[in-house]
């Protein structure tokens, strides 16, 4: 079967959906591969290199091929050049995205990565979020720290004693833990907070101070029941996480939050007042700001400058900025995935009613199967 590599279409996207080590495992497993030239490059994985892998280099990776690998989904305009019938593996956005109707209408299987069960173990080796979000907050704090004009660790010198960084983590998902790694080992002070009463355990691990929250025994269980993803906090509980929220932000150097909700607009943890009381040359890092931002005031893709001297960064696309290492995670990501839609034999087997294929098939049989209400 053919499987075909795509060059990214959308503005700043650096990544490859696959790599060289993943298109031999391909070939081995019978697969005919072809890279659009150039698909690689930003990534730092040539064509050269893609042609020693035994793949074949082509100005248009969609003629031909029954599959598709793509970080982001086909753009508008790409959609025609798929034939009918082709599977498209790739990060969909699906309930945002505004084109899964053209898909369908275009008789394109399409499984939208993001939606991977991550309760499921035999999934954990396909799931894109995580090891996207993983370097993306290890990145966020070298960021941050790039736009801080002060030293991260305390320091004695003959001059006088240099004050550790304070900085907050707000969301302690994979992000938010590498996010607390990485400071820790730059030498700050760090706290973090999430709604999950059971991270507290995993921020302490590292070495980072808990912002406690008081909980009613409902919202405990509430929140253990779900998980900590699902649960709709109490008025007093949003009331008194302001106000730890508030007095932490306001003393923090540096300030980075991580939380989303899939297909909702992310939580808004920041506000504008709340900014107006931190100390000038301070930095936020909104994690967010794609799906409408944590923090009040920051914009997709600039560096807000306030009142009060705190620069908000609203970098898009963090993994972009780590293209090598984020392709080949996500490549061995899609290669598992792709290794799962096929027999011992070799044989597809797309099947409707199996769990994973279940949960990312988005469009198929030319309708959109992605409940978006």
């Amino acid at each position: 079967m053919q499987i075909g590599i795509p060059a990214e279409s959308v503005a700043g996207e650096t990544r490859v959906a696959a790599t060289p080590e993943t298109v031999k495992k391909l070939i081995a497993a019978g697969h005919t591969i072809v890279v659009e030239r150039g698909a690689g490059v930003k990534a730092s994985y040539i064509d050269s290199a893609f042609e020693q892998a035994g793949a074949k280099i082509t100005d248009d990776a969609y003629q031909g091929s029954q599959i598709i690998l793509k970080v982001r989904a086909p753009k508008a305009e790409e959609i025609q050049k798929i034939s009918a019938n082709t599977i498209v593996i790739g990060m969909f956005d699906p309930y945002r995205n505004p084109d899964l109707d053209a898909f369908a209408a275009q008789g394109v299987s399409a499984f939208a990565l993001e939606l991977l069960p991550r309760t499921l173990s035999r999934a954990q080796n396909m799931d894109v979020l995580s090891s996207q979000a993983n370097l993306a907050g290890y990145k966020s704090v070298l960021l941050a720290a790039n736009e801080y004009q002060r030293m991260f660790p305390m320091l004695m010198t003959a001059a006088g004693t240099v004050k550790p960084a304070r900085i907050v983590i707000m969301g302690v998902g994979v992000a938010g833990l590498q996010a607390i790694a990485t400071a820790k080992r730059l030498g700050a002070v760090v706290e973090a907070t999430d709604l999950r009463p059971t991270a507290k355990e995993q921020v302490e691990s590292l070495g980072a101070k808990w912002l406690d929250v008081p909980m009613s025994d409902e919202e405990k269980a509430k929140a253990l029941g779900t998980g900590g993803y699902a649960w709709i906090p109490s008025e007093q509980y949003v009331q008194d996480q302001a106000v730890i929220v508030d007095k932490a932000v306001s003393n923090a150097d540096i300030v980075i939050t991580t939380a989303l909700i899939p297909g909702r607009n992310a939580p808004r943890l920041i506000k504008a007042a709340t900014v107006a009381k931190m100390k000038p040359g301070s930095v936020i890092l909104d994690m967010a700001v794609e799906t409408g931002g944590n923090v009040e005031g920051s914009v997709v893709g600039e560096t807000v400058m306030t009142e009060n001297g705190v620069k908000i960064l609203g970098i898009p696309n963090i993994p972009a900025t780590l293209a090598t290492e984020s392709s080949a995670l996500y490549a061995r990501n899609v290669f598992n995935f792709v290794s799962t839609l096929f027999d011992k034999e070799g044989n597809l087997q797309l099947n409707q009613e199996e769990e994973i294929q279940k949960a990312l098939l988005v469009t198929h049989g030319g309708q959109v199967l992605l409940k978006r209400g």
